[in-house]
């Protein structure tokens, strides 16, 4: 049986330490990714000590297991080409023998980067807490030329790539009125056509024919309160985050496929950047240091909150449910037995209300009610961490199948509790055509 792996959080939840547990016990044929790109950071450390920050290259790959990175993938060779040193000088010998991409994903250039981080800029205190990685600005080129866009299919043909990134370059130029600073695209070329001969390109019967030699696990990226459509608008990804593109793959694949859908929280809610916290506590940072996370030079501050079972069980609904949860960072609790898991907010609200897909407005409008809420109603569950699992899962209607007390796979506890699998169907709300405001 196949494995989807979301986020029900603003992301840092601990997918990465999931699926590498998940991966540690297998068997495990493939990590799929499937939404985002380089922006994730998956923090994995091994019982021996080694620590890798996982980005496009699945969580798996400590183990050996390969990785596709999907066509909903956005893929950064450059990036990928930096993960691949440090991953060769933790001991995998050979990195790229582990990955295959699909033609049709898109790149991530420089320009896209350098354009982001201009933009990011110029917004002032009304920034978005973007990565500075060029994300969005890949998406939104996407959308507005697909015919131009560069993809990793691309990249077979220097000739070709060559254009497409010329017309990128000059285009975004003369939409922000200057020059970027990033390479020319001659050089931006040569280091995209080295990443061709280095990767296995594939085209859309390969994950088939992965799915049909075991089990799967679909690894998301960032979280489902960051999604494009259903996050707090604009303090959103342009990466559809919930189960919706994995359901859409396997879909394509097999209509035969079943997948259980594990959503990953923490005993905590965390954020990294501006946008609304409900549950944000200062006075908790210190208690619950952060080894892994910090202050980033675009996204800002770590934020540290109690446990917003409000937020959470809205990410599960719009996801259409989950089917089990994974739950980590259950050492805090001992830590700080003052942790709370709030019910509710003192605007009222105990439950989010959910706008269609699309409506950024409806989203905007929710944002700005949540901008000013704070905790109202809430559960003291203590120390004991087997009393927080209860409750989560009671919270999110979902039971924890997975309990996590520290960085390591042998830290993970897995819960006897039974895990219906879902027939992949294709979902309305996977990555559209749509344009954004």
């Amino acid at each position: 049986m196949h494995t989807i792996v979301v986020d029900l959080g603003y992301g840092d939840a601990g997918k990465g330490t999931v699926v590498d547990r998940l991966c540690a016990t297998g068997p495990v044929h493939a990590v799929v990714r499937f939404n985002g790109g380089a922006q994730a950071a998956h923090n994995v450390v091994t019982a021996d000590g080694r620590h890798h920050t996982f980005a496009q290259f699945g969580s798996g790959t400590l183990h050996g297991v390969p990785t596709h990175l999907s066509r909903f993938m956005l893929v950064d060779p450059l990036a990928l080409a930096a993960e691949a040193d440090h991953l060769t000088a933790l001991g995998v010998p050979a990195p790229y023998a582990l990955l295959t991409v699909d033609r049709e994903a898109r790149l991530t250039t420089p320009y896209h980067a350098a354009a982001n981080r201009l933009r990011e800029r110029a917004r002032g205190a009304a920034r978005h807490g973007s990565c500075g990685m060029g994300i969005g600005e890949t998406a939104a080129y996407a959308l507005a030329h697909p015919e131009d866009a560069p993809t990793a299919g691309d990249c077979v043909s220097r000739p070709r790539l060559l254009r497409k990134l010329r017309l990128l370059h000059d285009r975004l130029a003369d939409e922000l009125g200057r020059a970027l600073p990033a390479p020319p695209p001659e050089h931006c070329a040569d280091a995209f056509t080295a990443f061709a001969r280095a990767v296995t390109l594939t085209d859309g019967t390969h994950l088939a024919r992965v799915l049909r030699t075991g089990p799967v696990v679909f690894e998301g990226a960032q979280g489902v309160l960051l999604d494009e459509w259903h996050g707090f608008h604009p303090y959103t990804t342009w990466s559809t985050t919930t189960f919706a593109n994995a359901e859409a793959l396997l879909a394509e694949s097999d209509r035969s496929c079943t997948a259980r859908r594990l959503g990953v929280v923490r005993a905590y809610t965390t954020r990294h950047g501006p946008g609304p916290h409900m549950t944000e506590d200062p006075g908790l940072a210190p208690l619950l240091p952060e080894p892994h996370n910090g202050t980033g030079a675009w996204q800002g501050d770590f934020r540290v909150g109690h446990f917003d079972a409000v937020a959470h069980a809205y990410a599960a609904e719009v996801c259409g449910g989950v089917d089990a949860l994974a739950l980590t960072h259950l050492d805090a609790p001992a830590r700080c037995p003052a942790l709370r898991l709030v019910r509710g907010y003192d605007t009222g609200q105990s439950r989010l209300p959910v706008s269609r897909p699309g409506d950024l407005s409806g989203q905007a409008a929710l944002t700005a009610r949540l901008t000013t809420a704070r905790p109202a109603r809430w559960d003291t569950p203590g120390a004991d961490a087997a009393a927080w699992s209860r409750a989560v899962g009671d919270a999110l209607g979902a039971p924890v199948a997975l309990e996590s007390y520290g960085p390591t796979a042998a830290d993970k506890r897995e819960v006897q509790r039974r895990m219906p699998a879902r027939r992949a169907a294709v979902s309305q709300e996977g990555n559209s055509e749509r344009i954004r405001s």
